[in-house]
């Protein structure tokens, strides 16, 4: 298929820009993927919709506040630090800088009114940097409280309330980007799908800043997805081989869940406790790597994105441009502050 068959036209205002005062009050699409048909909820009717024995799998990635704006040392002048990978133990990460010929090896910024200090070590063949941060206390404690969030471009509002880019259950510090299907949850919400029999496991997966970039190939079979890191504990892999065995429905909440899910059932015949790091691209005629998938909840998606390509691989390409088609028409939220889609 050709990247340009994901294309779709989205009117710039239903572009969400904040989230909404009460998270679980943002809309719900429903699409069937056997038959292509749509209907129209509201994400707090979750607990109505799923059934006894159906499990979620939400990914608990807490994201970083990685845009971090400071100052050279000397000389005072301005720098932009965003924070990609920690490489090892050692606090050196690998980083994006603006204005980048500042960020010469060697040169030393203060961030935080010297609370954390970053030395370019090296630069990069594609351009980035590695930095070694000095700090007292623990980096991501001191880099939790300087740092800003690494909003996405699409959104021009300022976010008066850090958490709010973050799920409520938000707990291994290590995203560059939020994963936003998650955002829709509350915790009373997550206790009453418990009441009603509906398990609730946690899978890591931290995601990288490829996730918002778009397919540039006209092909999309000659994609090379970036890597993300993961993570299956024991107690989530026994709550999903239990619910396969039972009958119920595994549904991944967000298209990182899904992949976290899926590359441990490619690379280990079924779903282990484990960890590691994925490639994997799931796009139209890739049906048959869905091996752990009944069921996915996940937001609107940029146009030409591997997310959009990911959904239509689990609901069919027709059917999923044809419900993105209505939610434009019926004025859905769109992107990481928009509504949700229900995918069974």
């Amino acid at each position: 298929m050709k990247t340009s068959d994901f294309d779709y036209h989205l009117p710039e205002e239903l572009i969400a820009q904040t989230p909404l005062e009460e998270r679980d009050a943002s809309r719900l699409l429903l699409l069937d993927r056997k038959n292509g048909e749509v209907s129209h909820r509201q994400f707090r009717d979750l607990p109505e919709i799923l059934q006894p024995g159906d499990c979620l799998i939400l990914n608990d990635s807490r994201v970083l506040p990685a845009r971090l704006l400071g100052e050279k040392i000397p000389g005072g002048g301005a720098i932009e630090f965003l924070l990609l990978e920690r490489k090892g133990a050692d606090d050196v990460w690998e980083i994006l800088t603006r204005p980048g010929r500042k960020a010469a090896p060697g040169a030393r910024f203060s961030f935080g009114g010297g609370k954390l200090i970053g030395e370019i070590l090296e630069v990069l063949p594609d351009g980035n940097r590695t930095a070694k941060f000095s700090c007292q206390g623990d980096v991501y404690a001191v880099i939790d409280e300087v740092g800003n969030m690494p909003l996405p471009h699409y959104i021009t509002e300022e976010l008066k309330d850090k958490e709010r880019y973050q799920t409520v259950y938000a707990k291994e510090a290590g995203s560059a980007a939020a994963p936003t299907a998650g955002l829709h949850f509350t915790p009373r919400l997550l206790e009453r799908l418990r009441e009603k029999g509906i398990g609730t496991g946690f899978v890591t997966l931290h995601v990288g800043l490829g996730t918002f970039r778009p397919v540039s190939d006209e092909k999309i079979e000659d994609h090379h997805m970036h890597s993300e890191r993961y993570s299956m504990p024991e107690e989530t892999a026994r709550l999903i081989n239990e619910t396969k065995r039972a009958g119920g429905r595994v549904i991944a909440v967000g298209t990182t869940s899904c992949r976290t899910l899926e590359a441990i059932a490619q690379d280990h015949g079924g779903i282990i406790p484990c960890s590691g790091s994925t490639q994997l691209f799931l796009y139209p005629g890739s049906e048959s790597r869905f091996r752990v998938l009944d069921g996915l909840i996940t937001n609107f998606h940029l146009p030409m994105s591997t997310l959009i390509m990911l959904v239509a691989a689990f609901a069919g390409h027709e059917n999923t441009m044809r419900a993105y088609r209505q939610a434009v028409e019926e004025k859905y939220r769109f992107y990481s502050f928009g509504d949700a889609m229900l995918i069974l």
